[in-house]
């Protein structure tokens, strides 16, 4: 609207702006005319839509509301005028560069409020910045100038300079306040074009028509489908899109404008009654013609508008159709018809859809966990979570599988598997079973053979040890693999230690370090096997806790909790163990020491069985020779005895110490062994990675002893998650009271 048509002549149902201020009175204007589109029921649910919309509804839920879009120069913004009579800006470019959102609300105070609802594909800053803009005037004659600095601020610039753009995805908003006024929201959209020009390009075109379809497809949505009798009906686009929208043609009414453009009689005047009379165009709400202000009526106050056209409408042609077809006075009733009927339909399914978004905000909320804004609240989270993880590893470490956590076991995955790894206790059970039976196979050297003091028993297991190296080749394993020897070979290694382990001790008399060489040459393997062991515990237990980690804590704390406590915990657990395995091993390279009777015993039940074999080898022999001479071998015949034992006597000094050596060493071997295996599982295992899992991982007592700046560092929401659950926690509170206010209003409606 220019400044001219504020000039004091102006007028709207008998209001004159005041010649001295040029004001116009905000209550007076269209007060009655307004009222024609509100019944006392239609008042009432429109209050609900309305209490919806102030409550910021609009943005989480599609509201009912009133669209006029149509070609451009079609007079959408006349028709808007005509139904509200409120005199809108009409300087050229104005206002059809976005759309114009028209709120009418009912409010003690009159007052036009002028912001800016920015497109949500706007760079954050950009959208703070256009939020920004909130204007409040008490007079028309501003309000032209206050959209033209909203075009400026949404960054369009001037019609023809450089850099400026034709059309923006931001919405302009006018809250118009008052006592009288209903609550009813329209809005004007900018006009369609059928091919770019030099002000438009093609991208201006797609983009004003991507916007209209996203409001003709709201279901919620009345179109006011507004065409120009000036201009061929095939030629208006918007009612291709009526029909291409699944759904807007039985939401749509089309408006005719400037019939008084038609010469009278014409075929092209009768053509635009027959598409008024539904006969052409078909729409499931029908058509309405209106006569809207003519050049040289731009002047005329809204009554003088109103008489004009009911004029115009009572001659010719026009003086045939309906009334209910024609003017802007019944097309109010018509449109307040179309909007009650509108909205009581739409009702149901906008209370189902405010449950249906409540309870996705619920679950949202609840999928951010617990709220952690303050260090009260992070200390509370952490000592929570860290209850929870003490109590898992708990169970984890002593084999109770109660919790949930432990789930299912799976019978076709290994026990050391991922789907098998919680139930911890037999991870470990079965972990040093295996340890035990790579020290049994791989933690020897060499593979002797047996000897004549070994019992059947160990005979059938050395013999059975022989041919198990030969399968570990095939193994995968980067363990040592045991080397072969036969007996004679292996004492004769052991000879060869001790040729070059002599003293000052007699011949034969083995020196006091050869046991010590030949157990520390034998045992070299422990090592590599035992730290293997350890690693591979040390890997499961960390395993360990990050499943429970993950199970127990928000993701977004891992990272911190890792950083912080956890990997350190861990990490000083694996050096405790590796130090405890280190002094084992210094144990191991002192001189060979044990008072186990079971040793002495082992070694004097081998010697007695070499007796043993050495007597019956003797006796063997005098039957042998006695069967020779032909005679009965006499019970004690000495001679023979004598010489059998003389034969059996070793005579190689070296090779009889190192038999007896090799013996003791055997003997040595097996108890160290045992007492190796207790010793690696108890204090390395146990007592340095599997027992303390439960009080150095984030236990309460860790938990305790964190300052303030260690618990914001672990437990502090991310930015976007607290800014995420504001905008949660706002939208669940806006449901809320949205439910409540459409309960409330709805009951007051039944009644």
């Amino acid at each position: 609207m220019s400044t001219e048509t504020f000039s004091s002549e102006t007028n709207w149902d008998g209001v004159s702006m005041s010649p001295d201020t040029n004001a116009v009175d905000l209550d007076a204007v269209t007060t009655d005319s307004l009222k024609a589109l509100q019944s006392d029921k239609q008042r009432t649910v429109l209050d609900i839509v309305d209490k919806l919309r102030r409550m910021g509804l609009q943005g989480v839920v599609a509201l009912p509301q009133i669209v006029v879009c149509g070609d451009q120069s079609s007079g959408k913004s006349s028709v808007l005028e005509a139904i509200t009579e409120i005199p809108f800006p009409r300087k050229e470019n104005l206002c059809t560069r976005f759309a114009t959102e028209i709120i009418l609300r009912r409010s003690s105070e009159s007052s036009i409020t002028i912001t800016i609802n920015p497109d949500k594909n706007r760079p954050k800053n950009e959208q703070m910045h256009l939020k920004g803009f909130d204007k409040t005037i008490q007079d028309f004659k501003e309000l032209p100038d206050i959209v033209e600095e909203a075009t400026q601020v949404m960054g369009l610039g001037r019609v023809g300079d450089i850099n400026s753009r034709a059309f923006s995805r931001d919405v302009l908003s006018l809250e118009i306040c008052g006592p009288n006024r209903p609550q009813l929201t329209l809005v004007d959209l900018p006009g369609l074009t059928h091919s770019a020009n030099k002000s438009q390009t093609e991208a201006d075109k797609e983009l004003v028509l991507d916007m209209v379809k996203q409001y003709m497809k709201d279901p919620r949505t009345i179109i006011l489908g507004v065409l120009s009798a000036k201009n061929d009906l095939n030629n208006q686009i918007i009612l291709d899109h009526v029909r291409k929208i699944e759904g807007a043609s039985s939401r749509t009414l089309g408006i005719i404008t400037k019939p008084d453009f038609l010469r009278e009689g014409s075929e092209n005047e009768l053509g635009w009654i027959e598409v008024a009379q539904n006969k052409d165009v078909y729409l499931e709400r029908g058509w309405h013609i209106l006569k809207n202000r003519a050049d040289n009526e731009m002047n005329f106050s809204f009554d003088e508008r109103n008489q004009s056209e009911s004029l115009f409408f009572s001659k010719g042609r026009y003086a045939e159709l309906s009334r209910e077809q024609v003017g802007v006075e019944s097309l109010r009733k018509r449109l307040s018809d179309l909007l009650l009927n509108h909205l009581l339909k739409e009702l149901p399914s906008l209370k189902e859809e405010l449950n249906t978004r409540l309870q996705e905000a619920l679950r949202d909320i609840e999928n951010l966990g617990e709220k952690r804004s303050t260090i009260s609240e992070q200390r509370m989270m952490l000592i929570k979570i860290s209850l929870h993880i003490n109590d898992i590893l708990k169970s984890a470490v002593k084999g109770h599988y109660d919790h949930p956590f432990f789930g299912a076991m799976n019978l076709q995955a290994s026990v050391i598997s991922s789907e098998n790894i919680r139930r911890f206790r037999a991870v470990i059970q079965h972990l040093n079973t295996e340890f035990a039976e790579n020290m049994r196979l791989r933690g020897h050297k060499y593979a002797i053979g047996p000897g004549p003091g070994d019992e059947e028993l160990d005979v059938a297991d050395e013999q059975q040890a022989l041919k198990e190296p030969s399968n570990l080749v095939e193994d995968d394993s980067l363990l040592p693999i045991p080397k072969v020897l036969t007996r004679p070979n292996a004492i004769s290694w052991v000879q060869r230690v001790l040729e070059r382990s002599r003293g000052l001790e007699l011949s034969g008399n083995p020196n006091s370090s050869l046991i010590s060489q030949i157990f520390w040459e034998q045992s070299e393997p422990w090592e590599e096997i035992a730290l293997d062991h350890i690693n591979k515990v040390a890997r499961l237990c960390k395993a360990l806790v990050y499943i429970v980690l993950e199970h127990a804590a928000p993701p977004e704390f891992l990272g911190r909790l890792a950083g912080m406590s956890v990997d350190a915990a861990l990490t000083n657990a694996l050096s405790g163990s590796k130090e405890e395995l280190r002094k084992i091993l210094k144990d191991k390279t002192r001189h060979p020491m044990t008072y186990n009777h079971y040793f002495t015993t082992t070694l004097q039940k081998q010697r007695q069985r070499k007796r043993q074999k050495v007597v019956k080898r003797v006796k063997e022999e005098a039957q042998y020779c006695s069967e020779l001479e032909g005679r009965e071998l006499l019970e004690y015949d000495a001679g023979i005895l004598e010489k059998t034992m003389v034969n059996a006597i070793e005579q190689n000094m070296y090779k009889f110490s190192s038999e007896e050596a090799l013996d003791v060493e055997c003997a040595y071997y097996k108890e160290e062994m045992k007492y190796f295996l207790n010793l690696i599982t108890k204090q390395c295992i146990e007592r340095h990675l599997v027992e303390p899992l439960p009080d150095i991982i984030l236990s309460p007592v860790i938990v305790t002893q964190l300052n303030d700046k260690e618990i914001e560092f672990i437990a502090a929401e991310p930015p976007e998650i607290t800014q995420q659950r504001t905008f949660l926690e706002s939208r669940k509170a806006i449901l809320e009271k949205g439910l409540d206010t459409f309960r409330e209003a709805m009951g007051g409606l039944k009644r």
